[in-house]
């Protein structure tokens, strides 16, 4: 229900506001992303250079955890590029997916969204059912995503207490 997200994006906020490395603010987003956004998986993936690294996943079946691939050929990539959030109701229905990658996985829908102001990362989250989203679902996977980047913006800023 709506009164459990919020619940949950509110103690989200909270735990990503204390965090105070990468490391935790990966593993909060582990820990809590799927419930957040009522999905079958969830990825935190990093920019390096010219490639996505994905640094983290949680999820009902194996993803890319560890594997790099480069920006221009993956969807995190695209998003980080254009500082977009993708939609994507049918993997298997969007140029921008590689379907080689997906097609060992259960992932059949996602939205993909960049991560900070300078969007120096990106978060997926992804349905074995091939779906249509509501705007909610999709706001709710952002606002999430606005949440983690200024987390890790924050990082990278000095504190000032």
């Amino acid at each position: 229900s709506s009164s459990v997200r919020a619940a949950l994006l509110s103690e989200a906020r909270e735990r990503l506001g204390v965090a105070r490395s990468q490391i935790a603010v990966i593993e909060t987003v582990r820990q809590t992303a799927r419930d957040i956004c009522g999905s079958d998986g969830i990825t935190f993936v990093l920019r390096e250079g010219d490639l996505c690294h994905y640094v983290e996943e949680d999820a009902i079946g194996p993803l890319w955890k560890g594997q790099r691939f480069p920006l221009s050929s993956c969807i995190s990539g695209w998003a980080m590029m254009n500082a977009q959030t993708a939609v994507i109701e049918d993997v298997f229905e969007d140029a921008r997916i590689p379907y080689d990658a997906y097609l060992p996985t259960f992932v059949k829908s996602l939205i993909m969204t960049p991560l900070g102001e300078k969007n120096v990362a990106a978060m997926g989250a992804y349905w074995r059912d091939k779906r249509s989203f509501t705007n909610l679902e999709i706001s709710t996977v952002k606002t999430y995503g606005a949440l983690v980047g200024k987390a890790l913006s924050d990082l990278l800023e000095p504190q000032y207490h």
